[in-house]
């Protein structure tokens, strides 16, 4: 039986019961006479009502009713599989604090595990093991037994938490000692007294050790949800970083030998000149790995100690976002929706990068795209492919840059031009112009907050009275990381901490939380991200003072929060009050004096 797909916790979860080491090895699930629907209702967990619904949904969808009743968000994934351990007596598996003991998935091959969806949890006194099944059905539990060869105790645990316990468990990157050494022994051989016949022997291959390290660490940054890989020479070691949820995690030190030879393989994975050390270049690599297409953006720099490599990682099997998943508040969301169904102006996504401006940008784009209006977008490099949307790759050996291909598309009767972004002074006049004769125009732009945006503008020598006129609103944004919805517990803000919150306007509250660290967050105590917004909306107001000759930043800056702008700062503080982040993350994260 599938669950469904994956939710956040819920409070007052069952937790595994006592004892397990002594229950006698598992039999097959008993059948319940009481449907999966009544049991819930019985519970308390479902509604009569919200039950009849989905009975009615079922029979038009086909699809098994625990997956359409998380999908309909009547109930949490977890809650689906708590009820069904407690209907089929079967133990139920914490798999966000339990770490699967290495010796007992050692029994189980990675291949095997993914594919049945069953994870080997611990080898109890007995001998008895215990596996953790997503699916309580009679054929996967035979299956498990035959497989294991060996007495087995079944455990029931969600869909989602068997996924990500196989990802913690099963590490890519496990076996890169031993290709390490390989690749050293080589290099050994090549220098030594049979160097002459080994250089005649080739080094490239799929088995090569180069090749297999490389894999390996793409492979483990997306099974680690990694937005960028940073692979950096220094002295006698090559340092590998991955950026989780924006932040930086030493992951591996590899020997200093192996530098040349890794940017190498990924300059070859992305098309790239090889022989080209000093200059930095840009590449783009296709893959498939774990089922998932994934596009890399590659960029090389040369170092005093080599060439560092960093690889942007782009997963296209995630779903865009939608407007209202962004994390604007209500107040916000409504102002910005209304601004971006505008017949004619410009709108500004500003912040630095890495701040989810291309992200704010799609889900703008969607919101409003519909069989009566021609998008078109030109973009370095198009992230997500849209069926109805005309989109528009820069290639710069080609001739086609930003101001050329903006050009282009306004001799294509747009009603809507997104352009990726604003990077010289000849782009930002045409995009003006185009929204000044009638055009639609999104774009992003790198500035600290929405005021310095307008700046940027002003600095690249666009006329204030031309700025003035096209642009009609601009978002300031940052990205937090959310606390860890599954081991967040409360605490005591430093000093500090509170002496910041209360500048920033926090209102007294009496419970923070943080997250301690589990198995689902990497030990960081964060998991996944959300958007802090600030949304300036040029009004005839904002006109007069950015026509005025030199308005100071603090002028533009305070009659945009008189008119109804929620700085970043406050936004964020927000936030903290509403226990979707921490103090430390909002300083850490969103620096505004």
């Amino acid at each position: 039986m599938r669950l469904g797909r994956s939710a956040a916790k819920v409070s007052g979860d069952p937790t595994p019961e006592p004892g397990l080491e002594d229950r006698p090895a598992s039999r097959p699930p008993r059948v319940h006479s009481t449907p999966i629907g009544e049991f819930l209702v019985r519970q308390g967990a479902l509604s009569t009502g919200h039950l009849a619904e989905a009975l009615l949904q079922q029979k038009a969808s086909d699809n098994l009713l625990g997956t359409l009743l998380i999908e309909l968000g009547l109930i949490e994934e977890r809650q689906l599989t708590a009820a069904l351990a407690e209907q089929l007596g079967i133990p139920l598996a914490d798999l966000r604090r339990v770490t699967p003991d290495p010796a007992a998935a050692a029994l189980l091959s990675e291949s095997v595990a993914r594919k049945l969806g069953v994870i080997p949890v611990r080898i109890n006194q007995d001998g008895v093991l215990d596996v953790a099944i997503a699916e309580p059905s009679n054929s996967l539990v035979a299956q498990v037994h035959e497989v294991l060869a060996r007495p087995v105790r079944i455990l029931l645990a969600s869909p989602t938490e068997i996924r990500r316990a196989i990802d913690n468990t099963y590490r890519a990157l496990s076996g890169v000692e031993q290709q390490v050494a390989a690749f050293t022994a080589v290099q050994g051989e090549r220098r030594g007294p049979n160097a002459a016949h080994m250089a005649a022997l080739p080094v490239g291959g799929h088995d090569a050790p180069v090749v297999q390290v490389v894999n390996m660490l793409i492979t483990q940054a997306l099974r680690d949800r990694a937005s960028d890989v940073h692979i950096e020479p220094q002295d006698e070691r090559v340092r590998v970083r991955f950026r989780i949820d924006g932040a930086l995690h030493d992951v591996l030190a590899l020997p200093g030998s192996m530098a040349s030879a890794i940017a190498s393989r990924i300059k070859i994975m992305g098309s790239m000149n090889i022989v080209e050390r000093r200059r930095p270049q840009d590449g783009q690599i296709a893959l498939t790995l774990d089922g998932r297409a994934i596009d890399i953006r590659v960029a090389t720099a040369g170092t005093i100690w080599g060439e560092k490599v960093v690889l942007r990682l782009l997963d296209k099997s995630r779903p865009l976002y939608k407007l209202q998943d962004l994390g604007m508040p209500a107040h916000t969301h409504d102002a910005y929706a209304r601004i971006i169904r505008s017949p004619y102006g410009m709108v500004i996504c500003a912040g630095p990068t890495g701040s989810g401006k291309t992200t704010t940008l799609y889900a703008s784009m969607t919101e409003v795209n519909g069989p009566e209006r021609n998008i078109t977008t030109i973009e370095d490099p198009v992230e997500y492919v849209f069926p109805s949307i005309n989109q528009i790759q820069i290639n710069e050996a080609a001739g086609i840059t930003f101001a050329g291909g903006l050009r282009s598309i306004l001799r294509q009767d747009p009603d809507m031009i997104l352009v990726g972004e604003i990077r010289d002074p000849e782009t930002a006049r045409i995009a003006v112009q185009s929204a000044l004769t009638g055009h639609f125009v999104l774009s992003s732009l790198h500035a600290t907050d929405a005021v310095s945006a307008l700046y940027r503008f002003l600095d690249m020598g666009i006329e204030s009275f031309l700025v003035a006129s096209s642009v009609i609103a601009v978002v300031g944004q940052r990205l937090v990381r959310r606390t860890c919805s599954d081991c967040k517990v409360s605490y005591t803000p430093s000093a500090e901490e509170m002496a910041f919150f209360e500048q920033a306007g926090g209102r007294h509250k009496s419970d923070f939380w943080i997250g301690e660290g589990c198995n689902f967050c990497s030990r960081t105590g964060y998991a996944d991200r959300v958007g802090v917004y600030e949304v300036l909306r040029v009004t005839e107001e904002m006109r007069e003072l950015i026509v005025a000759k030199n308005p100071s930043h603090d002028d533009m800056r305070r009659l945009a929060i008189d008119q109804g702008m929620q700085p970043l700062r406050k936004e964020a503080v927000r936030l903290v009050n509403e226990n979707v982040t921490t103090i430390a993350e909002i300083v850490r994260s969103i620096y505004t004096v």
